[in-house]
């Protein structure tokens, strides 16, 4: 999600503005991002299915 849409509860005006202290602390947080919310949707299918693939695998050499 971007923060160029979202508006501030506490001053009604953009959160990319800045206005009060609660915008730019939230701009900020929006900022610095997150791993996986910055992975594209298929991505994070390929790494589920590698993940399913690995388990499997180590699921059938203990057996």
């Amino acid at each position: 999600m971007t923060y160029d849409r979202l508006v501030c509860a506490n001053c009604a005006a953009p959160v990319s503005e800045g206005r009060c202290p609660v915008c730019r602390a939230n701009r900020e947080r929006l900022q610095q991002g997150n791993f996986l919310a910055d992975l594209n949707p298929m991505t994070l299918i390929v790494l589920l299915a590698v993940l399913i693939a690995v388990m499997a695998l180590l699921a059938h050499r203990t057996a």
